[in-house]
């Protein structure tokens, strides 16, 4: 748990270095959404102890998660980088059930598993799993995903907590385990586990040949572009 208590550590030392990102680590409020321009709060955490990133780059933390990971580090407080991001009201991810086509593109990128779904079927949102990362934006390819205020006007660690911040760190961590224990699974049992969804009856065709997957989501593509063209 976060403390705002400065500890002077002998940054020499490997254990030290370790201790000091887990400080950190544990100060960062678990988004895993790389705005930071790391790959999770974890390394970002490793980065900042090692002196290889700023304090400043993390806008879901905004200015008080400025001035936490300050008394952490003994470093001065400075203003967020803007290039990193701003900071503002936390949002979650909400599914237009109307445009998705059940690609599961977005499933593979919510980096806490908060996305229900199968292929070719509707996918919904846990907003209670949902931390606001937006990566799963542009990894829907009809754009139906949009993103929600629920904190109002608080931002920062104003519109989060400590609680949510453990149990995105879990979840986080639990998906982590499953993606290296299906990679180390022999390959015909990655791919059944990427299988389509069963064909309706009396058309096997398409689940059978190669690139099925591919294809049943151009066609998708295809119509939804053309269901909305005709909206327009």
């Amino acid at each position: 748990m976060y403390s705002a208590e400065a500890e002077q550590l002998p940054l020499s030392s490997t254990e030290a270095l370790q201790a000091l990102a887990q400080r950190i680590n544990a100060a960062l409020p678990q988004t895993q959404c790389t705005r930071c321009g790391y790959a999770d709060c974890a390394s970002y955490a490793q980065a900042v102890a090692h002196g290889e990133a700023g304090i400043n780059q993390c806008p879901p933390g905004g200015a008080q998660g400025v001035a936490r990971l300050a008394a952490i580090t003994g470093r001065p407080v400075e203003p967020l980088s803007a290039d990193h991001g701003m900071e503002a009201a936390r949002a979650v991810a909400v599914i237009d059930e109307n445009w998705c086509i059940g690609c599961t593109l977005c499933i593979k990128a919510c980096p806490t598993d908060a996305i229900l779904g199968l292929n070719k079927r509707m996918h919904t949102i846990i907003a209670a799993h949902c931390t606001g990362c937006e990566l799963c934006i542009p990894a829907c390819p009809v754009d139906c995903i949009r993103m929600e205020n629920v904190s109002g006007q608080a931002t920062g660690w104003a519109a989060w907590s400590t609680r949510q911040a453990d149990q995105a760190r879990t979840r986080y961590q639990i998906r982590q385990l499953r993606l290296q224990r299906e990679q180390q699974l022999p390959e015909a049992e990655q791919q059944a586990l990427d299988l389509p969804a069963p064909a309706e009856p009396g058309n096997t065709t398409a689940a059978a040949e190669p690139g099925a997957k591919q294809a049943a989501i151009a066609a998708a593509l295809a119509r939804a572009r053309a269901q909305r063209t005709g909206q327009a």
